[in-house]
């Protein structure tokens, strides 16, 4: 069994490594400031193939472009006023727009289901950006992890999931933020939040000017954007939401000051002791992941804040809680 090759991000060859490997239609993950991410090169379809079949992903199921500028972008898009201003205040950072495509956006419509719009960012982690930048092209990179488990935020997550299954790993630490980008579409009318992330809800209302409108429902059958699902991000565990008790047996995922019972947890992990959002969402897939390792079958999470980051926090634990779909027998390779 073939294992993926670990370099470090501080290695002076690890930029130029990964993009050959890409160019050859290879499968190289590497942190971004949100979580790590699992990059093809983004104009060839068998390199996508290749990813899909990685994750595991449905194949309706759109990829985001990551581009080195904004140049870069306006090639795959077409950038109205509202985007440029999110661009103008947001860009590189934790924002994904959803436009539509560039008539001439040479990036593989196996990236895009298919679609006339494409998802787009400029990430901030800057060897995310040296990455893309040497191959010269836009980079596919969703979720470094199985399609539907929980997303990883160090090297070992993607190892844990991936190793036998892409070609190379660059090792650039914890990512910061710890929960992926909001993605907003820009396409006709008003702007719609399709997916709270990484940048909260006001900050972007406050550069609009006007609240950002909800989806329509349609998403889970024809998703846009990643993130849709109505499951995803999934421990092996089952989540009880909301939990202000904890049972003997469970495991106890905690924001703020324990319950009084939290004794009484199989284990305790705390998103932050301090009740600070960000803390909590950097801290949110990892805790996820250890206490999934304690062999707890549920996890009981306490009320978190749906303000600020709290908003994408509760929508991945949400997803997290969801019904799993049945899955298919070809879905993943074995």
């Amino acid at each position: 069994m073939v294992t993926a090759r670990r370099i470090s991000a501080s290695d002076p060859g690890a930029v130029g490594e990964a993009a050959r490997c890409l160019a050859e239609d290879g499968l190289v993950a590497f942190p971004t400031e949100t979580v790590y991410g699992l990059g093809a090169d983004a104009t060839s379809g068998t390199a996508i193939a290749r990813l899909y079949a990685a994750k595991g992903r449905p194949r309706f199921n759109p990829l985001i472009a990551h581009v080195a500028d904004l140049a870069g972008a306006k090639r795959l898009a077409r950038f109205g006023t509202a985007a440029e201003s999110l661009v103008e205040a947001f860009w590189p950072g934790p924002l994904t727009l959803v436009l539509p495509k560039a008539p001439d956006c040479p990036v593989a419509d196996l990236a895009t289901a298919g679609l006339d719009t494409i998802a787009v960012r400029l990430p901030a982690h800057p060897l995310a950006r040296d990455i893309v930048h040497a191959l010269g092209r836009a980079v596919v990179a969703p979720s470094a992890n199985r399609s539907g488990h929980v997303s990883p935020t160090t090297a070992d997550h993607v190892l844990a999931d991936l190793a036998a299954r892409i070609d190379m790993v660059l090792d650039g630490g914890p990512a910061a933020v710890g929960v992926e980008s909001t993605i907003v579409a820009c396409l006709d009318g008003a702007p719609v939040l399709l997916r709270p992330g990484g940048l909260a809800r006001e900050a972007i209302e406050a550069v609009l000017g006007a609240p950002l409108a909800v989806p329509d429902g349609a998403g889970e059958k024809s998703p846009i954007a990643p993130g849709m699902l109505k499951s995803h991000y999934a421990p092996r565990a089952r989540l009880r939401l909301n939990a202000r008790e904890v049972g003997a047996d469970e495991a106890l995922l905690a924001f703020g000051p324990p319950p009084s019972d939290a004794g009484h947890a199989r284990a305790v992990l705390n998103l932050s002791a301090g009740a600070d959002l960000a803390e909590a969402a950097a801290n949110l897939f990892s805790h996820l992941r250890t206490l999934d390792a304690t062999g707890a079958t549920l996890i009981a999470v306490a009320p978190i804040p749906r303000k600020g980051l709290g908003e994408a926090i509760n929508d991945r634990l949400r997803r997290a809680a969801a019904p799993r779909p049945r899955p298919e027998p070809s879905a993943t390779p074995e």
